[in-house]
């Protein structure tokens, strides 16, 4: 089975191709471009220097969040893009999920901390344990702040290897931790769409009507809105009280 996974859930954009054999090729790019200009040249190139194209391709993957929403929007829609055309499965794995998959040369027993920067004081978190060589969710993905991270990682007295894009920040925070924290090195540190194929090799398959973005939280637009319209809600009711 060949994979086609793509991972632009934040700054940075890679897609890979993967089969049982294990990676194929992977792109990565970490330049600021936004992922509608980088995402699919990306993969026309890689595909056309493997001597592929997306008929050789079995499943489609991608992270469909949590993560930066333009991000995942461009990426689910991507995938969607090649699947429909091709009448292909495709398959949406958590960022979280995809990131723990990166840290499977990680010791048995130890923790995997999968943080992302989820602004406004809080990160988008999964924690992992190493079982057999592969990572086992302890809990569900999450947006918190770095008081409860802090608190959930002291209870666990293992061995916790942090990873995402926002792991030196979250390292930064854990002044009191570092004894038994250890920053991943850059190059299992970051969101991959290697992770992706791990993640999706081993996740039920899915229709493109099933297919959809995870966010965890509102964006900005929706939490403005939202507010606007209590706002509103209750300027009307102070309105009708007063008459």
């Amino acid at each position: 089975m060949r994979i086609l996974g793509f991972e632009s859930s934040a700054k940075t954009a890679s897609v890979a191709v993967c089969d049982e054999s294990g990676l194929i090729s992977q792109y990565y790019q970490n330049s600021g471009l936004t992922h509608s200009r980088t995402l699919l040249p990306m993969a026309e190139d890689m595909l056309k220097n493997l001597s592929l194209t997306v008929d050789d391709i079995d499943l489609f993957a991608v992270a469909h969040g949590p993560g930066s929403f333009t991000g995942i929007r461009i990426g689910v829609a991507t995938v969607k893009g090649l699947a429909w055309a091709k009448d292909k499965p495709v398959c949406g794995v958590s960022t979280l999920q995809a990131l723990a998959c990166n840290g499977e040369v990680m010791p048995d027993e130890s923790l995997i901390c999968c943080v992302m920067d989820a602004r406004r004081g809080q990160y988008y978190n999964a924690l992992f344990e190493m079982r057999d060589g592969l990572p086992v969710r302890l809990c569900a993905d999450r947006a918190i702040g770095a008081a409860k991270l802090a608190e959930d990682i002291e209870n666990q007295k293992k061995r916790v290897f942090i990873v995402g894009d926002g792991a030196l920040l979250c390292y930064n925070t854990l002044e009191n931790l570092k004894a038994n924290v250890v920053l991943a090195p850059e190059v299992l540190r970051f969101q991959s769409a290697w992770g992706v194929c791990v993640a999706a090799a081993r996740a039920p398959w899915q229709s493109v009507h099933e297919l959809l973005p995870v966010y965890l939280r509102m964006s900005q637009a929706e939490r403005a809105r939202r507010e606007s319209a209590v706002g509103h809600a209750v300027h009307t009711e102070k309105q009708g009280g007063s008459a």
